[in-house]
């Protein structure tokens, strides 16, 4: 492997890296509906506003979200909707082992 595909894996395990995290995964779920205000999310997640504020930075960093501010609020937005595939991508993996576990069990 050359330096540039190792350059090119290491940004990629940084952004998996990125939405490795329960809340963090909540959010974008969350967000795939439209554009949310910080309380709406701390609301839906169950956390505080500092906490979900954290979260969307590393989420924004990596270019996942964006955000616009409105008077004191701010808004923040998918800007990569492809990774709500990865999402159902996950949720379809975990079905398949779910039924791969049930018929170990039940053999």
């Amino acid at each position: 492997m050359n330096k540039r595909d190792r350059e090119l894996y290491q940004v990629k395990a940084e952004i998996l890296k990125a939405i490795s995290h329960s809340v963090r995964l909540a959010i974008i779920d969350f967000l795939k509906d439209g554009e949310k205000s910080v309380n709406d999310i701390a609301k839906w997640v169950g956390g505080s506003q500092s906490n979900i504020s954290k979260h969307l930075s590393v989420l924004k960093r990596i270019g996942i979200v964006g955000d616009r501010k409105e008077g004191l609020n701010r808004f923040y937005y998918l800007k990569i909707f492809c990774v709500t595939d990865f999402s159902s991508c996950v949720n379809e993996t975990l079905k398949k082992k779910i039924e791969y576990d049930r018929k170990l069990v039940y053999k």
